[in-house]
C-alpha cells in the first residue's frame, strides 16, 4: 500500500521524480527487471516447487527455488515494489525496500520461522544455515564455489 500511495504521489507531482535522460531509462529498465524477475520467483515457487503438496504432506520445500531463498513469495513482494518504484524513478520512495525487507524480516522471525523450527526442528535449523531468508541466492555462491 505505501508503494503505491507513493507512486500516486508521484503522478502528482507531490513528490519528486527523476528526469536525468538516459539514467532514467535505465533505472526504470531495473525496474521491470525486478518485476519481472518476482514474477519468475513467484512462478517457480508456488508451481515449480510444488509447495501446496509440500504443505498437504507436512514436507520441508527445500528443492528448486527454496535451495535459493527460503521465502520466495515474500521476495517477489519485495522485488515488485523495489521494482514499481524505480520505474516511477522517485528517489525518496527509495526508503521503502529498506524499510518493507526490515518489517518481512522481523515478522518472519517472530511468526513463520518460529513456527517451522517448532514443525520440523533440526530439519528446519539446517535449511537456515544454508539459505537465505529473502535474497534470492544461488548455493554454491552461498557455499563459496562461485
Amino acid at each position: 500500500m505505501l508503494t503505491a500511495a507513493g507512486i500516486a504521489l508521484s503522478q502528482t507531482g507531490i513528490l519528486p521524480v527523476i528526469s536525468f535522460g538516459i539514467f532514467r531509462i535505465l533505472v526504470a529498465v531495473t525496474g521491470v527487471l525486478l518485476i519481472v524477475s518476482g514474477i519468475i520467483l513467484w512462478v517457480r515457487s508456488v508451481y515449480f516447487a510444488k509447495i501446496d503438496s509440500g504443505i498437504k504432506n507436512n514436507h520441508l520445500v527445500t528443492n528448486d527455488v527454496y535451495a535459493w531463498v527460503r521465502n520466495p513469495i515474500y521476495s517477489m513482494f519485495l522485488l515488485s515494489c523495489t521494482g514499481a518504484v524505480l520505474i516511477y524513478g522517485n528517489v525518496i520512495l527509495l526508503v521503502l525496500p529498506p524499510v518493507f525487507w526490515a518489517e518481512m524480516t522481523v515478522i518472519l522471525i517472530f511468526t513463520e520461522e518460529k513456527w517451522l523450527r517448532d514443525l520440523y526442528g533440526e530439519e528446519y535449523e539446517k535449511y537456515l544455515e544454508k539459505v537465505n531468508r529473502c535474497i534470492p541466492c544461488p548455493p554454491a555462491l552461498k557455499r563459496g564455489k562461485i
